[in-house]
């Protein structure tokens, strides 16, 4: 190696040698600067920074209260639950399909027992869940029903005996004091009789949106058919397009069918040529039957 060649790489001037020590000093002098000088902000400054401190414990509390409020539980009838409801409550698959399959049968549970029966869920989940079960108002009254039964006297119930009213000439009143029919329900039907003409059958509760099975049984029990109430048949040999669309059991593609039918095979002389027609509802041909004219 040639040490001469290198050494007059570190040979300097005068000037340049000056040059490195003012240079080192800058570098010592910014050093102890950064070490013993204080750069924090002044909160003087600052005079809103201590403001906005001061609400941030507020601000916490605010958020701690939303979320409670959006993980508050809310009551629901168990009979609806979908699958992520289900999932949402810590039902396993299977306990969600087995309360589905239950309700396409056109069945309901009116308890927490009869829930527990139907999904076989665990007693642990069941008492977290089932605070927060809601049944209608008749399932309630109907309990409240049975245990005042246990406490009557047997021998004045004996005594009683229910008077069976024609439902057609039911009030308002009449048909509030069944269970499980409110002042709404008692009024839709009133009003499906007054577009009947008069009911014929108290198979014909069924067509009543929002009557339960449980509650057609009560009415059965305190109403009846006493004598078939007087009204003007439909022609249905004659009446036009709309005036087959409107009695309550026509719709206007089932109104059209018939009047084709007429065109094509003539007179309509019985019920049981009507079900022939495509859209007919069979099951509820002895009771359209009787709304009819053949003549």
């Amino acid at each position: 190696m040639n040490f001469k060649l290198v050494r007059t790489y570190f040979y300097f001037t005068r000037g340049q040698r000056a040059g490195i020590f003012v240079l080192f000093g800058i570098i010592i002098l910014l050093q102890m600067i950064y070490f013993f000088a204080d750069f924090g902000f002044d909160a003087k400054k600052y005079p809103d920074k201590q403001k906005w401190l001061s609400l941030q414990s507020q601000v916490d509390s605010m958020k701690v209260n939303e979320g409670k409020m959006l993980s508050k539980s809310y009551r629901f009838n168990p009979n609806f639950i979908t699958d992520y409801k289900g999932y949402k409550l810590g039902m396993s698959v299977v306990e969600i399909d087995r309360l589905l399959a239950f309700r396409k049968e056109n069945k309901y549970v009116n308890s927490p027992k009869e829930f527990q029966n139907v999904t076989k869920i665990s007693d642990s989940l069941l008492n977290a869940i089932a605070p927060n079960f809601k049944f209608p108002e008749w399932v309630n009254n109907k309990k409240e029903s049975k245990e005042f039964k246990k406490y009557t006297n047997q021998a004045f119930a004996k005594k009683e005996k229910i008077i069976l009213i024609d439902i057609n000439q039911a009030s308002k009143e009449d048909l509030i004091k069944i269970y499980g029919i409110g002042e709404a329900i008692s009024l839709r039907i009133l009003k499906q009789k007054e577009n009947l003409g008069g009911f014929v059958s108290m198979e014909q509760m069924k067509d009543v949106w929002g009557l339960s099975p449980e509650v057609i049984e009560n009415l059965n029990t305190h109403f009846k058919i006493s004598v078939l109430p007087s009204f003007k048949k439909l022609d249905v040999n004659n009446a036009s397009l709309k005036e087959l669309t409107q009695f309550y059991y026509f719709r206007y593609a089932l109104a059209k069918e018939i009047v084709t039918y007429r065109s094509m095979k003539g007179k309509i002389n019985n019920v049981e040529d009507l079900t022939k027609i495509k859209g007919f509802p069979v099951d509820k041909a002895k009771i359209i039957g009787l709304y009819l004219d053949f003549n």
